[in-house]
C-alpha cells in the first residue's frame, strides 16, 4: 500500500473522501486556538466482544435501540463518536470531520493538558482488548495515520489508555493492539 496514501487528501473541513461518510451530530466546534496535535487509537465492538453489525454507526448517530440487545440499555443514552471507524474488513467511516471536536477521549490528559477532544483525532477499531486485529485493519490505520500526520502537527500517536482519566478507566485499544507493527507501518511510507 505504500504510496496509495498520495492519492488520499482531506479536503478544508478534513473530510476524506476515500472514507464512507456517515454523519455523527456528537460533535462540535474546536476551540479556535486549538491545533490538532495528538492521534488517539480506541477500540469497539457491540456487542461487546462480537463483530459486523450496524450498533457502532448507531451508538454514533444516536439511533441505538436499547431494547436490541441487553448491553445496549446502558449506553443507548451516551453521546459519544469518533472521527473514523476501521471495519475488521478494512472498511472506512468517518463520522466527524477532522476540524471539528468529536466526542471520543471523554474526561482526559496528555502531557499536562486535558479535554484531549479539543486537540486530537480519534480513531476506532472494530475490536476489543484480547483479540487480534486484522492486517486490513493495520493497512487502513498506517495509510489514515499518514494522511493525517502530513496534513496536521500531529506531535503523538497514543491510545486510549494513555490519556484517560482516572488512569485506568479506559484499556483501550490493549494488549492485542501491536503497536511496534502499527508505527513501523506508520513509517513506511
Amino acid at each position: 500500500m505504500p504510496g496509495k496514501d498520495k492519492a488520499w487528501r482531506l479536503d478544508g473541513s478534513g473530510t476524506l473522501a476515500q472514507a464512507r461518510q456517515v454523519s455523527s451530530p456528537n460533535s462540535d466546534g474546536r476551540p479556535a486556538d486549538a491545533a490538532i496535535t495528538l492521534l488517539v487509537i480506541h477500540n469497539i465492538s457491540l456487542p461487546p466482544g462480537e463483530f459486523g453489525g450496524s450498533a457502532i454507526e448507531e451508538l454514533f448517530t444516536n439511533c441505538l435501540d436499547p431494547r436490541a440487545h441487553p448491553y445496549f440499555a446502558g449506553i443507548a443514552d451516551l453521546k459519544v463518536s469518533s472521527h473514523f471507524l476501521i471495519r475488521r474488513d478494512g472498511g472506512l467511516i468517518q463520522f466527524v470531520p477532522c476540524r471539528r471536536r468529536a466526542w471520543h477521549a471523554g474526561h482526559s490528559q496528555w502531557k499536562g493538558l486535558e479535554r484531549c477532544n479539543d486537540y486530537s483525532i480519534g480513531i476506532e477499531l472494530e475490536g476489543d482488548d484480547h483479540s487480534a486485529y486484522a492486517d486490513a485493519q493495520y493497512d487502513v490505520l498506517a495509510l489514515l495515520g499518514r494522511v493525517l500526520l502530513r496534513t496536521y502537527p500531529i506531535s503523538d500517536v497514543v491510545g486510549h489508555s494513555d490519556i484517560a482519566l482516572p488512569a485506568g478507566r479506559k484499556t483501550d485499544p490493549g494488549p492485542a493492539f501491536e503497536w511496534t507493527r502499527f508505527r513501523k507501518a506508520l513509517h513506511a511510507g
